[in-house]
């Protein structure tokens, strides 16, 4: 990390010189999520890379997440720090979140502490509450949506389909069923 803050001097905020990528996270259709650090401030983050097609440009749904996640300003809601366009890519740096709730459940295969449990659920009612609120849904919960800190903070993450219903494992009887009136229990379900 001192390295990093060594260099940082001359460096602008919302650039793409201004993060490192140190490793891949994940990858895909047109997005790769990587673990990177901040050379302005030495902090990790999770940069989110979204390919640019050049007829398209940026995709609808960044577009609706970057508007969101600047509205949305909660402890159980991911932070958006900085959002970065090149000719190529659209970069989204979010604070960095350790694991998912899929990661971390599959690291206790005991099973997890009532406490936890609790402590996670009563995190994940909040921020819904709070999204709630304002109007929003977020229409994709799953596992791999709850992001967990090394303090075990749990935040609401990736808001790219907060406008419909996506992942079909996770969906309520009520869409199958073909209702489009949707409301704040599709994401208690």
């Amino acid at each position: 990390i001192d390295f990093f803050m060594k260099q940082r001097q001359g460096i602008p905020f919302g650039a793409a010189t201004s993060y490192v990528h140190l490793e891949k996270l994940c990858e895909g259709s047109c997005t790769t999520m990587y673990k990177g650090i901040s050379r302005i401030s030495g902090q990790l983050v999770a940069l989110k890379v979204i390919r640019l097609e050049a007829e398209e440009g940026v995709p609808f749904t960044a577009i609706w997440e970057a508007s969101l996640l600047k509205l949305l300003k909660h402890a159980n809601i991911v932070l958006l720090h900085d959002i970065i366009q090149t000719k190529e890519t659209l970069t989204f740096v979010f604070e960095y979140m350790h694991v998912d709730l899929a990661q971390y459940i599959g690291q206790h295969p005991e099973g997890l502490h009532s406490c936890n449990v609790m402590l996670f659920m009563f995190q994940l009612l909040c921020g819904l509450a709070y999204i709630h609120q304002q109007h929003i849904l977020h229409c994709d919960l799953k596992p791999q949506n709850l992001l967990i800190s090394c303090l075990g903070e749990l935040k609401l993450g990736d808001f790219e389909y907060s406008s419909e219903v996506v992942t079909l494992w996770y969906c309520p009887p009520d869409v199958f069923l073909g209702t489009t009136d949707y409301s704040s229990d599709l994401d208690i379900w």
